[in-house]
């Protein structure tokens, strides 16, 4: 799934859930589900060697200012301090693909990190179908900001 669903999902479980026993937690199961769902993200085909790793960073990278410029306009924009819940929600809802990261372009995985890139692996579902895999994407992002402005 792409770093904006996960993302906004963390802030926002760190905007009703602002304590971070209960946000650091949620934003990493939420982050499971989410990719139990068929997605597509930048990293699509990278396996099948119809992408190529240089062009996933660089899209992934891209994606990540739009990630950091959405969570500050829907939970930053109008607070004069830095709601630091909301930004370590979101860190933590994007935190299991930054673990799998060395694997998947380095092709370097430390021990301690092996068991929790299996774990991801178990729930991970991509789809090449475009349509199917942002469709459920598009409706995260809208329900919460609608649920943000209600």
């Amino acid at each position: 799934m792409l770093s904006i669903p996960h993302a906004l999902t963390g802030a926002f479980v760190a905007s009703q859930f602002p304590t971070p026993a209960f946000y650091v937690p949620g934003a990493f199961a939420f982050h499971y589900l989410q990719d139990w769902i068929p997605h597509w993200d930048f990293g699509t085909g990278l396996s099948t060697g119809k992408r190529k790793k240089s062009t996933a960073i660089l899209l992934e990278l891209c994606e990540l200012v739009v990630t950091f410029g959405l969570i500050y306009w829907v939970f930053q924009r109008g607070h004069s301090e830095i709601q630091y819940h909301i930004w370590i929600g979101g860190l933590m809802g994007i935190m299991p693909d930054f673990i799998e990261a060395p694997r998947n372009f380095l092709k370097w995985e430390p021990f301690f990190l092996k068991p929790l890139n299996e774990f991801h692996g178990l729930f991970h579902n991509s789809t090449h179908n475009k349509f199917v895999g942002l469709l459920p994407q598009i409706l995260t992002v809208a329900v919460i900001i609608w649920l943000v402005n209600w």
